[in-house]
């Protein structure tokens, strides 16, 4: 059967969202992480300038393939540097080894040779060897070069009752519209000490409210007038869901009370994770309070994402948890003058941009 691949228009948005729901991401836990109403809002969480791209059945125009890319300001070498990032890639269980996804770079490289960027991040699930191996170990003439940069670390933290504030010489309070500036100078002094920590503008946070974070759900730590840290509770419900589609493995023999396949499971990000030295106590304490909202707002779980070997790790992991590694990978083609990270350098991707 042929495939065309090519930009989406407004009409394949259907289609689109048809195929997130009917393609589990792999796993013991099988997932379909769907996309109503509109597949493009997710995709604008992930970055700006997003483009879609659609593998359609030429005979039907079905929709059997789909990714996007976008991009981003971050920062590199504490160095602002605008990169893509590629992310949503799906492609229907019929069409996987026609030389789809090649079809699909193929079109990349076209758009990156109109807008060229020095490199682009991905990111990908431990135990998806079919994305590795097509990504990673077998590169092709169309594809960008990648190499890992971070072992990644997303922890769901299930969310049961509340817990009780901890103590401290902060205030933490929501953030307010006079603040936004302060927030901003913050995020980039603490925030340039990391690899792949996005570059806030204010006009970034306020947009955030259209994505479902709002202004009140930023917490920010304050001490003699000061802020100290930053952490958020990031709703994306309107527009992301995760449902279970079935389990595998030795799950399959928990499935009696594990959740029934077809279950919204409702979870929030932990984002703009960000304290001043690291300070630990801090961190507990943002924590702790974007918790106890998660909990107020009825999430079954607060999703936390963090660079595997990061100090923090060890303050989320406090809180009962189901952890899911992945890796982030930084790829571009032979033009785009491969950006430089530090092999040592910690990384701090938000998990609500992934």
């Amino acid at each position: 059967m042929n495939v065309v691949v090519d930009v989406a228009a407004p009409e394949d948005d259907a289609g689109i969202r048809g195929l997130m729901r009917r393609q589990a991401m792999p796993g013991r836990v099988r997932m379909a992480f769907c996309r109503e109403p509109d597949f493009s809002i997710g995709c604008a969480a992930t970055g700006m300038d997003y483009r879609i791209l659609v593998a359609r059945a030429a005979e039907r125009g079905e929709i059997v393939g789909v990714a996007c890319r976008s991009t981003r300001r971050v920062f590199l070498d504490g160095r602002a540097q605008r990169i893509g990032y590629l992310g949503q890639l799906r492609v229907d269980e019929r069409f996987r080894g026609r030389w789809l996804v090649a079809r699909g770079f193929s079109m990349l490289q076209q758009i990156d040779r109109e807008d060229p960027l020095p490199c682009y991040l991905a990111s990908i699930v431990d135990g998806n060897a079919e994305a590795t191996g097509v990504l990673v170990g077998t590169p092709r003439r169309s594809f960008p070069s990648f190499r890992e940069v971070a072992a990644y670390r997303t922890l769901a933290i299930r969310t049961r009752r509340p817990r009780a504030s901890l103590p401290g010489p902060e205030t933490i309070a929501p953030l307010s519209e006079e603040h936004i500036p302060d927030l901003v100078r913050f995020l980039h002094v603490e925030g340039a000490r990391y690899q792949l920590f996005t570059v806030w503008t204010e006009d970034a946070i306020r947009r955030l409210g259209t994505l479902g974070l709002r202004l009140d759900d930023i917490l920010i730590a304050e001490r003699d007038g000061e802020i100290v840290g930053t952490a958020a509770l990031w709703d994306q419900s309107a527009y992301k869901q995760s449902v279970v589609q079935g389990y595998t493995g030795w799950l399959r023999l928990c499935a009696p009370f594990l959740p029934r396949a077809g279950h919204h499971i409702r979870s929030a990000y932990a984002s703009l994770v960000c304290v001043a030295n690291d300070d630990e106590r801090v961190l507990a304490r943002l924590l702790r309070e974007v918790y106890n909202r998660a909990v107020a707002r009825r999430f079954d779980y607060l999703v936390v994402g963090l660079d595997a070997r990061d100090p923090a790790l060890a303050v989320v992991r406090r809180y009962p948890h189901v952890s899911y590694p992945s890796r982030l990978y930084l790829g571009s083609w032979p033009n785009g003058g491969f950006a430089h990270v530090e092999p040592d350098g910690l990384s701090r991707v938000d998990v609500g941009t992934l």
